[in-house]
């Protein structure tokens, strides 16, 4: 058998975005030894990516907010599929973790007072997103490891887990390699967090970095863990499209929240027509009310104007982009116009620092001289593994999941700035559930020998093989299936040629070769990721193809309206002979107090 190192610990966290650390961070404090394993380096995290704020009903801006119409937006953002207890929790736990991450170093913007400042997103009632310019998500990172690190957590550095060991039915383990050169190493727990991220590289463009191969939602499925919502894949309306080797990265949404604005090819300012009717209400219906909104949120005044239709929900801002595309009227490259530079330019370099110098520096475009050009990028999926709401804990005994990897918090569309808060409130969920599992184990279970050896053959047939496809064609023909079928519309027959593919590509998969050895081989790399990238896939076309309906993410051309009996889950499960399997479910009754909240007429807007 091949050489490995071992490592024991009570609960292993893998991935070190917001959501791992604050697991980490969480599981330590309850007294448990933490391992933390990260495939990447420790602080280049997905998490830098969130650049708008971390969305908590703090009212330091707007004091009519509360947790509980944080809660109803966050539900009706995702179109009442959420599992409302997620939903609760985090509406209430939000500001207590921001609080947190204030005493614990974050340099958040200020008020006049020298309160958190909170800007506007797209579906939030209240101004709420509590920002740091549009680098909150580095903000957040730097500050959660500083006190990880500070608190002794273990860290395992550029190292990606290939299997979750189990001994039974339950978890007790995972075994992976160090990228730099193939050294395998063995992880001992009594429990394992998820927080890997999401699944973006899936698609042909994607705000996502390279990470972002589905690891978790590949490991848990495999592990016998259920996959919830994964038909919902979230479009940013705004990433970049040119030039081409910045296709798809992140524009934030706070360029909106400041007051940016949406032209076409002809100068139209296309988002008033967009407008669902269930919501128009909430927007303005003129320029000179979106332009009195505005003022006054530069100005830092009240006014009766209702929000600019800019800040509709991301669903809808990318469809809309999409179709205005679509229909000839998009920007020369493929997008569409985000205008900011009316707007004085020593502002929008204080408001919005990372994206003038991301345009300046990568499109040679001054954002406050002339408009950026954008269009919809795969940002996030609100789908992944089911957890419990109170302890993060999976069907799986001893294995929990938070963040990007887990679903049901954000139902069929996720709100701009919830992602922030959803990591630190469930990240202390789950990692408080992990240490309390663990510290009922009453010691390490042991890994039977071929167990370990057969993960590693995993890992070594594609290096042995000769002959086989190429990893990088193959990840293209993911991408081209996941992009011509499975994207931002979809019907019938698009997606039953969609999961033709897939079978098929997943038969090559299991040929795929990359030759060589363990010590710098990215081919390698990749051909062990291609199984997790086909898990999600598959999960999201076949869930895509059961709803029969268009609800919030999901937009079928086929069937447009959104139907009471497709008010699901539809959960992805491996039957006895390893073949995917999809079965919808209720969901779980709101309590009456809850109900009550969406019946309240809704508030003016400031």
């Amino acid at each position: 058998m091949a050489n490995y190192e071992t490592h024991e610990f009570d609960v292993i966290v893998i991935g070190a975005g917001g959501a791992g650390l604050r697991a980490a961070i969480e599981a330590s404090a309850q007294g448990a030894t933490v391992g933390l394993v990260c495939k990447s380096l420790l602080g280049k995290a997905h998490t830098v990516m969130a650049e708008g704020g971390i969305a908590a009903a703090l009212a330091n801006v707007d004091p009519q907010d509360g947790w509980e119409t944080h809660f109803r937006d966050t539900m009706k953002g995702g179109k009442m599929l959420n599992n409302w207890r997620m939903a609760q929790l985090h509406a209430q736990e939000a500001p207590d973790r921001v609080k947190e991450l204030e005493r614990w170093g974050a340099v958040f913007d200020r008020t006049k007072e020298g309160k958190i400042l909170q800007r506007a997103f797209g579906g939030h009632t209240w101004k709420r997103l509590c920002h740091v310019g549009d680098r909150t998500g580095l903000e957040m990172i730097r500050t959660l490891q500083d006190k990880g690190v500070h608190q002794g957590i273990s860290i395992y550095m550029e190292c990606t887990i290939s299997r979750l060991l189990k001994e039974g039915n339950k978890v007790c383990g995972a075994f992976g390699y160090y990228r730099e050169d193939g050294r395998y190493v063995l992880f001992k727990a009594k429990a394992v967090v998820l927080a890997t991220g999401g699944v973006g590289r899936a698609f042909p463009v994607t705000s996502n970095s390279w990470e972002y191969t589905a690891d978790g939602h590949g490991l848990a499925y495999e592990a016998g863990a259920d996959l919830i919502d994964m038909e919902f894949v979230q479009f940013h309306p705004t990433g970049m499209v040119w030039p081409p080797g910045v296709k798809g990265l992140l524009v934030t949404e706070a360029v909106r929240g400041e007051g940016g604005i949406l032209r076409n090819n002809k100068g139209e300012r296309f988002m008033f027509k967009y407008l669902p009717e269930a919501t128009k209400h909430e927007f303005a219906d003129t320029e000179e009310e979106a332009k009195r909104w505005t003022d006054a949120a530069v100005a830092g005044t009240k006014t009766d104007a209702r929000r600019p239709p800019e800040l509709s929900t991301r669903d809808n801002v990318a469809r809309a982009i999409y179709t205005e595309v679509k229909e000839g009227r998009g920007s020369p490259h493929g997008g569409a116009f985000l205008d900011i530079s009316y707007q004085d330019s020593e502002r929008v370099k204080k408001k919005l620092p990372s994206m003038y110098h991301q345009f300046k520096e990568l499109a040679d475009v001054d954002i406050t001289q002339v408009p950026m050009e954008v269009g919809p990028t795969m940002h996030y999926i609100m789908g992944g593994v089911r957890v419990d709401a109170d302890t993060g804990a999976s069907r799986v005994p001893g294995l929990y999941a938070a963040g990007e990897v887990a679903g049901g918090m954000h139902g069929a569309n996720r709100l701009g700035g919830n992602s922030l808060s959803d990591l630190v409130v469930f990240g202390r969920i789950a990692g408080l559930g992990a240490a309390n599992y663990a510290k009922a184990q009453s010691s390490f279970s042991s890994i039977p020998e071929k167990e370990i050896q057969s993960a590693i053959d995993e890992l070594e047939a594609p290096l042995a093989r000769k002959g086989g496809p190429n990893p990088y064609d193959l990840q293209k023909q993911l991408n081209d299936i996941m992009g011509t079928y499975v994207g931002i519309f979809r019907e019938e027959k698009d997606l039953e040629t969609g999961i033709a593919g897939l079978e098929k590509l997943k038969e090559e998969i299991k040929k795929v070769s990359s030759p060589g050895s363990r010590v710098y081989n990215p081919g390698w790399h990749l051909a062990l990721n291609l199984k997790t990238m086909m898990v999600a896939s598959e999960a999201i076309a076949r869930a895509a193809l059961l709803r029969k309906e268009s609800r919030g993410a999901h937009s079928r051309l086929d069937f447009t309206k959104t139907e009471d009996e497709y008010g699901t889950f539809n959960i992805a499960s491996s039957d006895d002979n390893g073949k995917m399997k999809l079965d919808k479910t209720p969901l779980p009754e709101m309590p009456a107090d809850l109900e009550k909240l969406f019946a309240k007429k809704e508030p003016a807007h400031a």
